[in-house]
């Protein structure tokens, strides 16, 4: 696995791995520390590393949030080998103007009433770091990397992996 050296360069790769996945699992820390991991729609990623979602302002997510913010998020997109988790801080966000910027028609069965949904409220996570694993290659780089590993003796290289700082 190659790992790119360049900070700048690792951050932009790992923000561009996830800005499609729609679906990242939230692991937050629960009141007797162990760990909890629930399903949350991505509504954004900002350059900065700021990744916003929605929740209900008054669950267990956001009491475990107010305790401790350390969260860590996980993007999957198996069809492309593509893996990325993104450990942060997280904040729940009271914003009206935010949450209608943000707005999805695929949040209403959760907010009937839309971004002005009394119980709304946006989660925005504040990216730390960033671990990925990006394979997209596939089945493709796997077959040239095999041919090249045995024409030149080097080790076989099909994914590239690494770590990002925000």
């Amino acid at each position: 696995m190659t790992q790119p050296t360049d900070p700048a360069a690792a951050r932009a790769k790992a923000l561009e791995m996830i800005k499609d996945i729609r679906v990242a699992m939230l692991v937050t820390h629960d009141a007797v520390g162990g760990l909890r991991a629930r399903p949350m729609h991505a509504l954004q990623t900002d350059p900065d590393g700021t990744l916003w979602f929605f929740t209900k302002g008054h669950t267990g997510k956001t009491s475990e949030i107010a305790a401790d913010r350390e969260v860590l998020l996980t993007y999957a997109n198996p069809a492309n080998q593509d893996y990325v988790s993104v450990q942060g801080t997280a904040a729940v966000r009271h914003d009206p103007a935010m949450a209608e910027r943000l707005w999805t028609e695929e949040a209403r069965p959760w907010f009937p009433e839309g971004a002005q949904s009394p119980d709304l409220a946006l989660l925005q996570v504040t990216a730390i770091s960033a671990e990925y694993w990006d394979g997209r290659s596939g089945a493709m780089a796997g077959l040239f990397g095999s041919v090249r590993a045995a024409l030149t003796g080097e080790p076989e290289q099909t994914a590239e992996s690494g770590t990002a700082r925000f």
